[in-house]
């Protein structure tokens, strides 16, 4: 039986208008062991990764500089969350649950983690809310292994692109909405831009063309599930309602399944005012998944 990987049992204080939804990660999985989509037995607490994970992606100097907290304020700042202990060690649970949850679908078809998703991060920087980049992580510890990273999030994965522009074994397919962060984007692999305000059905052949691009050798799909897509969603700009997000999700599990490849997925971002809304598009990614999987 597959597991998944949590981390909100690290907790962040932060100021009370601060735009990092941190309360929708132990919500979504109160809701998932509420209506039964996960027992306790299939959920893992993540565990605080050690430095040396960090730096099969990153700069060994940068990382240094953020266990240490002696990132330069700038850089901090750049980053958008508190460089603080409770902060580093949170971002080490965080990635260690991605981590585990890729681990884990290899071993037994899927998995994910009920958090991650940084693809902002680059090799010697960290941006828009993201330290480490979770995915790039991964890829570098599976060389020998055939990676497809979905990144469906509306913001482009521009670290993701910087780091993993070169690796053979890593092919991006990644769509976003164009008039949004990173405003200066870092593209690598299949790149398609959204233009705002677009609806499910032009959302959803974008993604079907996509996928039918793909010449499928894989061994594990990691796909980065923001639901930050969503309508009502203040950081979005695409108009996508909950069943349209229901259907992407639909299309990139059966995609894996149909295809034969593991497949770890991550909620990504999501930033609805109202943080019921964002943990009601995050529960509906893992119903979907469970219907496809049966875990």
């Amino acid at each position: 039986m597959s597991k998944f990987f949590y981390s909100d049992h690290f907790k962040v204080d932060l100021p009370e208008k601060h735009r990092f939804p941190m309360a929708k990660y132990g919500m979504l999985r109160q809701k998932l062991l509420e209506n039964s989509i996960l027992s306790e037995s299939q959920l893992i607490a993540a565990k605080v990764a050690q430095a040396d994970l960090a730096k099969r992606a990153h700069d060994q100097t940068y990382v240094d500089d953020v266990i240490n907290l002696t990132l330069d304020q700038r850089k901090a700042r750049r980053i958008g969350l508190p460089l603080t202990r409770q902060m580093v060690n949170r971002t080490l649970v965080s990635l260690d649950a991605s981590f585990q949850a890729a681990q884990m679908a290899l071993k037994y078809g899927v998995s994910g983690a009920l958090s991650s998703g940084t693809h902002h991060a680059g090799y010697s920087h960290g941006e828009g809310f993201c330290f480490f980049n979770d995915f790039a992580v991964i890829a570098r510890t599976y060389p020998k292994y055939k990676i497809l990273i979905i990144d469906l999030d509306v913001h482009q994965g521009n670290g993701n692109g910087e780091i993993l522009k070169t690796d053979s074994n890593v092919d991006i397919i990644d769509m976003y909405c164009e008039q949004n962060y990173p405003f200066r984007k870092s593209l690598s692999g299949l790149s398609i831009p959204l233009k705002s305000q677009m609806e499910d059905d032009e959302y959803l052949v974008n993604l079907e063309k996509a996928l039918e691009q793909i010449q499928f050798s894989y061994d594990l799909i990691l796909y980065q599930a923001g639901v930050d897509i969503y309508k009502e969603d203040h950081l979005g700009l695409l108009n996508i309602t909950k069943n349209g997000i229901k259907t992407r999700d639909k299309m990139v599990f059966e995609f894996a399944k149909e295809n034969g490849a593991a497949i770890s997925f991550v909620i990504g971002g999501g930033y609805c005012k109202d943080i019921s809304e964002t943990v009601d598009c995050n529960y509906n990614t893992f119903v979907t998944a469970k219907s496809i999987f049966n875990f």
